[in-house]
């Protein structure tokens, strides 16, 4: 082993299809500091009709809309998070920090030994634990 172990999460939400996860969370992210859907898709490197088309998935498994948005004009489009959309990717952040941050207790306490490539022991039995 050349690279110290590290955990890996990625968490996403299913209905009976994937509905929400962290690519969604961060095109969201990308409107609320664009306060546009084209330019979060910009900046993802995302076309724009790939970014309509997970947000409008999303909505329809969720039940409810993520996005506001105008079409442009004088003062040109733009758009926001709905209130419930505001709140849901809140609510999905705070989840995914804890849950990462318990996946970091568990790793630490379950695999130090092999968090450093020099120091993973050495004829070690595998267990497993009962349930």
């Amino acid at each position: 082993m050349t690279q110290p172990l590290r955990p890996v999460i990625s968490l996403r939400l299913f209905t009976h299809r994937k509905c929400f996860g962290p690519g969604v969370a961060t095109l969201l992210h990308g409107i609320e500091r664009q306060r546009s859907l084209r330019g979060a898709a910009q900046e993802m490197g995302m076309a724009y009709s790939k970014a309509w088309r997970i947000l409008r998935d999303a909505e329809e498994e969720l039940g409810f809309k993520l996005l506001d948005s105008t079409v442009g004009g004088k003062h040109g489009g733009g758009a926001v998070l709905t209130p419930e959309g505001t709140r849901f990717l809140a609510a999905y952040d705070a989840w995914a920090a804890a849950v990462r941050a318990e996946a970091e207790r568990l790793f630490a306490e379950h695999l130090a030994p092999w968090t450093e490539p020099e120091a993973a022991p050495t004829g070690m039995q595998y267990y497993r634990t009962e349930e």
